[in-house]
């Protein structure tokens, strides 16, 4: 009873971490690599050998910083990464924490996630560090916004905040056809939580890196690893509400679900590499004038579906 009810979640979700951060450090080397960006050394091998540079590098200090709330942010918001984690399924009965309401829980992680970030940034006591973390706070609302109506319409066909049952209403139709505006702004919302390529605004560098400026060893390594596990649970989530989770023919569940969360990051780390980097002025208006709009017309969408 123990060995199910506890030990296994936190073993599959201390193992989606590991692996998770580990392709997605590779897959961004070797889209950069094809892109025409040189590499330096083997790309599997790179991050674990950076990886280890950083466990035992100096961790840097600042003045007057409050050290609980700058050493503790990089831990919390990987732990947030592990819960957004532990409520994707990867089969009917195979998912960490099956909450009938685990919709709700991923929604209090990017919304908890925009405090974090903040106190990231504002606890280093550091100009630019504080302005990283400001210009988060000016953008996280309109992704939890966004992100929020999108996830309410695909919960609407399956009548229930369960991610299990958001994937069983795709049996018929996948959501990505049903609303198929649902996925291109909630992969919109992935890049802006994650602060990842062109909306990296956060640890951007025209801040020297922003939030993490002034972060090097160990918390760094805790930062970089929690950035690219929030990129993964992003992905599991995003292939659960939109692209039919487990579900496809021949091949075992699980594994549909790992082929699918593979497509999302590398939609995603594409996106990165390829698109510039948005103006923070820029990127406010975006969000709040063209798309916050166009997730409510994705909400209504899908309230018309629901009741036809």
């Amino acid at each position: 009873m123990f060995l199910n009810e506890l030990f296994l979640p936190v073993l599959m979700v201390t193992f989606m971490l590991t692996v998770g951060a580990y392709v997605v450090a590779v897959l961004d080397r070797l889209i950069a690599g094809a892109l025409g960006t040189p590499q330096a050394g083997s790309v599997w091998l790179a991050p674990m050998a950076r990886g280890a540079w950083l466990m035992i590098q100096h961790a840097n200090a600042t003045e007057a910083p409050d050290w609980q709330a700058w050493r503790l942010a990089p831990a919390l918001y990987l732990a947030l990464a592990a819960i957004g984690l532990a409520v994707v399924p990867w089969s009917e009965s195979l998912v960490a924490t099956d909450l009938v309401t685990s919709v709700v829980l991923w929604g209090s992680v990017e919304a908890l996630a925009t405090v974090v970030i903040f106190l990231h940034g504002w606890s280093a006591n550091a100009l630019l560090a504080l302005i990283g973390g400001y210009r988060y706070v000016a953008l996280g609302l309109s992704y939890i916004l966004i992100s929020m109506f999108v996830l309410i319409g695909v919960a609407l066909p399956a009548e229930s905040l369960q991610f299990t049952q958001v994937v069983a209403s795709q049996e018929a139709l996948w959501n990505v056809i049903r609303q198929p505006l649902g996925l291109p702004l909630f992969l919109i919302v992935g890049l802006g939580m994650t602060f990842w390529g062109p909306l990296n605004l956060a640890d951007s560098t025209d801040l020297a890196g922003g939030t993490a400026s002034e972060i090097s060893g160990p918390p760094r390594l805790v930062w970089d690893v929690a950035r690219a596990a929030m990129l993964v649970a992003f992905s599991g989530v995003a292939a659960s509400a939109f692209l039919g989770g487990w579900l496809g023919p021949w091949l075992p569940g699980p594994l549909w679900m790992a082929i699918k969360m593979l497509a999302v990051l590398l939609v995603l780390l594409l996106l990165g590499r390829l698109l510039p980097r948005i103006a923070p002025e820029r990127c406010v208006t975006l969000m709040w004038v063209v798309l916050l709009p166009l997730s409510f017309l994705d909400l209504v969408w899908a309230g018309i579906g629901a009741l036809l």
